[in-house]
């Protein structure tokens, strides 16, 4: 998260509680909308436990999942 974070903050210029702030906002949303095994696929990818590229691909494939494209 720290990566996304600090992205915004260069981009933007936002300092850095506004772009933690706008970062946790937009993930609330994706997980609000998000079927629920993707929702927790985010929160292991921003937590670290699946930092890799196999994180990410979960991700994809549930959102592929939930559109029907498998």
């Amino acid at each position: 998260m720290n990566e996304i974070i600090q992205r915004l903050m260069e981009r933007t210029g936002l300092p850095q509680d506004k772009a933690m702030s706008a970062v946790e906002t937009v993930l609330g949303f994706l997980k609000e909308k998000l079927p629920g095994p993707v929702a927790s696929q985010i929160d292991s990818v921003m937590g670290g436990s699946q930092a890799d590229s196999s994180g990410i691909s979960g991700i994809a494939s549930g959102i592929g999942d939930m559109f029907g494209k498998r």
